[in-house]
């Protein structure tokens, strides 16, 4: 597996495990499943609400804190209690500390992503959090953060798959010194049939996940795709040693429809609650 070094020398695993949608009482099933076929780095948040049986797989799990990467991330109706809504976390998944701790979404309308995140760099000056980073922030919103913060955000999380690339803004994320992680990174399975995708798959006797893995992997961003099928996470761990050629790359690129799947950062205004 390989780590990324974040722009403070943090290192986190480049494929993880996402928990997005997972339901509360299936949770430790999958992640001890998912721990089992190797991943060591599990992305949730607090309004999956099922970080308490993120927690649960890993005190199951019998692995060493130290050799896990555990993300979680601030609730948008959460942005003006920070410190609480953190030690809320840490009790629901039953740790000591977090490896990252990101603000979920932007929430321009609300006007408290710049406290929330002055708020962050105070826990990040402690021990209990290793990085602070941001997701679904745009380019707008990273450049009104960084006006006023200390500390640059270690990742952007942000919506990234072969039909939605968001392309300029994974180019400013990285030239700030801010590592890119893609979250629906199979485009939620509608970017598995592409021809390009299928070509790939089939030259290399692999899946068409295995594929759009391996092309993220290979552009260096973190990428946490999900299953609740054992196996298919097997299948999706093995992406790591996949080694796609450059105009098979280029062919995936290609792809690029401006397909967003998810809400839009600019006007989100959701509360999670």
């Amino acid at each position: 597996m390989t780590d990324i070094s974040l722009n403070n020398g943090v290192n986190i695993p480049q494929l993880g495990f996402g928990v997005f949608q997972v339901p509360p009482e299936d949770t430790q099933r999958i992640v001890e499943d998912a721990l089992e076929a190797g991943y060591r780095h599990i992305d949730t948040a607090a309004a999956y609400r099922n970080e308490a049986g993120v927690g649960a797989a890993i005190a199951a799990s019998g692995i060493p804190r130290e050799e896990l990467f555990i993300t979680t991330k601030l609730r948008n109706g959460d942005q003006g209690r920070v410190q609480d809504a953190f030690q809320d976390s840490l009790k629901a998944l039953g740790l000591d500390f977090l490896d990252l701790y990101l603000i979920h979404w932007p929430v321009p309308s609300q006007g408290l992503f710049v406290q929330a995140w002055k708020e962050m760099e105070h826990l990040y000056a402690g021990e209990q959090l290793r990085a602070i980073g941001v997701s679904n922030f745009l380019a707008e919103h990273l450049d009104t953060l960084l006006e006023s913060s200390d500390v640059v955000p270690a990742v952007n999380q942000i919506e990234l798959h072969p039909s939605f690339q968001q392309a300029d803004l994974a180019a400013k994320s990285r030239a700030l010194g801010i590592a890119v992680e893609a979250y629906s990174p199979l485009g939620q399975g509608g970017d598995l049939n592409g021809n390009a995708v299928t070509a790939a798959a089939q030259a290399h006797h692999a899946t068409t996940a295995q594929v759009v893995l391996a092309w993220h992997l290979a552009a260096g961003t973190i990428v946490i795709p999900k299953s609740a099928d054992s196996a298919r996470m097997r299948e999706n761990f093995a992406a790591t040693s996949l080694g796609l050629t450059d105009d098979e790359i280029a062919s995936i690129t290609a792809l690029e429809r401006g397909a967003r799947i998810g809400a839009d950062p600019a006007v989100a205004a959701f509360t999670q609650f």
